[in-house]
């Protein structure tokens, strides 16, 4: 059965605590791993906390892209949800890669297409 979308959930740990600290940084990278996935990007808009964390989305035409990062624990929460033939594991891989994530845990859910299947998580 096809879907409407497919959600990459990502946990990403062990990342480099400047780079999850900086919003230029992730505000860029974000972008990019949009552009790469080959998404059309609508709107960007990201918050730097004090005294540490980033949150921001990227919205795409086919959905979006989010994260909440928590450098004191060198930890990021990834969100990479699209529709279309879009692939989101492209850029959540991007995304992973650029935060020097030590480990991550993806989970993939097919969206619209009926009740949720969480499979288990696989750690990369």
């Amino acid at each position: 059965m096809e879907t409407m979308g497919r959600h990459v959930i990502s946990e990403l740990w062990g990342c480099d605590i400047g780079k999850l600290n900086n919003m230029d940084f992730i505000e860029k990278t974000f972008v990019e791993a949009a552009l790469k996935s080959g998404a059309e990007i609508r709107e960007v808009a990201f918050h730097k906390f004090a005294p540490q964390g980033v949150s921001g989305v990227v919205i795409i035409s086919e959905s979006h892209l989010t994260i909440h990062s928590f450098p004191e624990h060198g930890y990021a929460s990834i969100d990479v949800y699209t529709c279309g033939d879009l692939n989101p594991n492209i850029a959540a891989d991007y995304i992973a890669e650029a935060l020097n994530a030590e480990t991550r845990e993806n989970i993939e859910i097919p969206r619209g297409k009926g009740p949720v299947e969480v499979k288990q998580a696989k750690a990369l």
